[in-house]
C-alpha cells in the first residue's frame, strides 16, 4: 500500500498531512469526529539529526498544546543516517531525545501509536517505531533492530551461526514475524480491511503498563521475559517500600 492509500483508509473524513523530504507531519479526523495527530517518516530514508530534531520538535509541540489527541507515527525508513555529519553532530543524542519526547508524550495522556508500513532498522527503528505506546504493522512491513551480517561483524560469529540462532531465537531475527513474535508489534493489521475500524480498535484498547514482555512471553519469541518483568517489579516494590521507611 502507498502512503496516499493508507492516509485514505484510515481517515475518510479527511486528513491534512504534509510530506518535507522524509518526514511527514499534520493532523486527520478520526470516524468519530475526534482529532488525531499525524507523523512519521517516510520514502524509505534514513534517519538522521535533521529529521529527529525536527520531528521531536512536534512531538514537543503537540505536548504543550494540551489537546490530549493520539499521535500517529507512520514509519517507512532506513536505518539510521550513518554520515560523518551525523555522528560528528551526535546522532545518538537526537535519537534519544525523539524517543524520549514520545515517551513523554504518553506520559502526558497522548496516546501514540506506530504503523510499520514499509521498512525500518537500528536507531532508527528504536527511536521511531518501538518508542510508540503500541506498535502495529501492515503486511509487508519489515523491521529489523540489527541484520543479520551486522550482527556477524559485531558479534565476531560466523553468519551461519547466526542463522541458526535466529531460527531458533526469534530475538535474534529480523523480519514481521519475528518481531510479532517477540511482543514488539503488538497487532498485524488486515490489508484488505477497511483500516480505520482496525486504528479505532487500537485507540479503543486502555492504556496500559507497556505489554511487550508479556506478549513475548505468550508467543513464545521471548521465554524469559515474563520472569524478568516479575522480578523488575518486585525489584521497584522493594525499593518503594525501602524508601519509604527509610
Amino acid at each position: 500500500m502507498t502512503l496516499d492509500d493508507i492516509l485514505a483508509g484510515l481517515f475518510p473524513n479527511g486528513c491534512e498531512i504534509e510530506t518535507t523530504g522524509a518526514t511527514i507531519t499534520g493532523q486527520a479526523i478520526l470516524p468519530d469526529g475526534g482529532p488525531i495527530h499525524v507523523l512519521g517518516i517516510t520514502h524509505g530514508q534514513p534517519l538522521g539529526v535533521d529529521e529527529a530534531i525536527a520531528l521531536a520538535g512536534h512531538v514537543i509541540e503537540i505536548i504543550g498544546s494540551g489537546d490530549r489527541a493520539p499521535i500517529l507515527f507512520l514509519v517507512d525508513s532506513a536505518s539510521q543516517r550513518m554520515s560523518r555529519r551525523d555522528e560528528l553532530l551526535g546522532l545518538s543524542e537526537y535519537l534519544s531525545h525523539l524517543a524520549k519526547a514520545l515517551l513523554l508524550a504518553e506520559a502526558e495522556g497522548h496516546r501514540t501509536i506506530g504503523l510499520l508500513y514499509g521498512g525500518s532498522a537500528a536507531g532508527a527503528f528504536i527511536a521511531t517505531a518501538l518508542a510508540t505506546g503500541t506498535l502495529v504493522a501492515l503486511p509487508g512491513a519489515h523491521p529489523a533492530v540489527m541484520d543479520l551480517p551486522s550482527m556477524a561483524r559485531v558479534t565476531k560469529l560466523p553468519i551461519d551461526v547466526l542463522k541458526a540462532k535466529a531460527e531458533a531465537t526469534p530475538v535474534f531475527a529480523p523480519g514481521l514475524d519475528n518481531m510479532v513474535r517477540t511482543g514488539g508489534i503488538h497487532v498485524v493489521w488486515d490489508a484488505d480491511a477497511p483500516l480505520a475500524p482496525q486504528l479505532a480498535a487500537v485507540l479503543e484498547r486502555p492504556a496500559t503498563q507497556d505489554d511487550r514482555g508479556r506478549l513475548g512471553a505468550e508467543r513464545g519469541g521471548r521465554r524469559k521475559a515474563a520472569d524478568i518483568a516479575d522480578r523488575v517489579v518486585a525489584l521497584a516494590t522493594s525499593s518503594r517500600q525501602a524508601s519509604q521507611h527509610g
